[in-house]
């Protein structure tokens, strides 16, 4: 690959920008990695810091001079930063915009400034909010259920601003519960699959929100990691300028995760058989049940998930096992 294309991961210390890092440099590409550390940990990009090809700019995207720097000789971009979580969208509405809004913007800006060739945005499944449609179709969305939805859904709709009057090449991904190497288990908000194998690993009982029977389409790292290269590097002119499902396409409910997670871990700890689940009350905000079509990323990107769920926990339980035992 062409080791002088530099390509800018905003969010590039945190669980799905690091490993893009780590890809790219595998690829032969410069990487520039934007972060100010608020969720990202310095321990995911150590290993990449001895690489003549990686530089990390410490910063954050709310500040647009901090964004123009770091766009500076870059031809792609994949945006990554944003603070993620329903939840703690719910409790603080206002830093969640200023980052995921006004972050954006910026960045869309310093982008187009530069002249930078592609921009791949994380968009979110929370953006289909309301709508029971199943499975989810990129052109049929709901009603936001959080302010974390409505600024995920802004995203895409200046994304396709900035197509339309700036000639802008912009690719959203909706990412649908990614999990994998690098989650992290611990904070307030740490995403489901690591927290749940953080405490069967304790013996502490994994707590759901409601029976259980709520589903998601759990998508493993290395199909995201498929997907922004797919996005990244497509020719197809149909393939750009527009949203897509990344997922898997199949949907599991928690009590089935659980289930699943048991399942491998007592493979390390035959105790874990015995740990039970306690049930709390439905959270606010939560969609029901999710469930991608990947119909269009496989049709205009040559999209193929390699991981389904059972697959994905196989590889990220050793991840786990490995970095809670060190």
């Amino acid at each position: 690959m062409n080791s002088t294309h530099s390509v800018l991961v905003t969010g590039g210390a945190g669980f799905i920008g690091s490993n893009l890092c780590e890809m790219l440099l595998g690829k032969g590409y410069r990487v520039v990695c934007l972060d100010n550390f608020a969720t990202g940990r310095r321990s995911n990009i150590s290993a990449l810091m001895a690489h003549s090809s990686f530089r990390l700019i410490e910063g954050d995207i709310r500040s647009i001079d901090t964004c123009r720097e770091a766009v500076e000789g870059v031809r792609y971009v994949l945006h990554q930063a944003a603070l993620g979580s329903v939840p703690r969208s719910i409790n603080d509405p206002i830093t969640t915009n200023e980052v995921n809004i006004g972050g954006f913007l910026n960045m869309l800006v310093a982008s187009r400034d530069a002249g930078v060739q592609r921009f791949v945005y994380a968009a979110s499944s929370s953006t289909y909010g309301d709508s029971e449609t199943l499975p989810k179709v990129e052109e049929v969305i709901g009603r936001p259920l959080s302010p974390y939805a409505v600024t995920k859904y802004v995203n895409e709709l200046y994304a396709d601003v900035f197509c339309k009057t700036y000639g802008m090449e912009c690719i959203g991904l909706r990412y649908f519960n990614v999990f994998g190497r690098r989650q992290d288990p611990d904070g307030a908000y740490a995403a489901v699959i690591p927290l749940f194998v953080k405490q069967l690993i304790n013996h502490a009982s994994p707590r759901i929100n409601g029976t259980g029977e709520y589903s998601r389409d759990f998508t493993y790292i290395d199909n995201v990691l498929q997907m922004n290269w797919l996005a990244m590097t497509t020719t197809n002119p149909d393939a750009v300028n527009t949203v897509y499902n990344t997922a898997v396409g199949e949907r599991n409910t928690l009590l089935q995760l659980v289930g699943y997670l048991k399942e491998i871990l007592q493979e390390y700890d035959p105790a874990i058989a015995g740990v039970t689940v306690v049930h709390g009350p439905e959270r606010v905000g939560d969609i029901p049940h999710s469930l991608a079509s990947v119909d269009k990323a496989r049709r205009l990107l040559g999209y193929r998930p390699t991981h389904t769920l059972a697959e994905g926990l196989r590889e990220a339980i050793k991840w786990y096992v490995g970095s809670f035992n060190h």
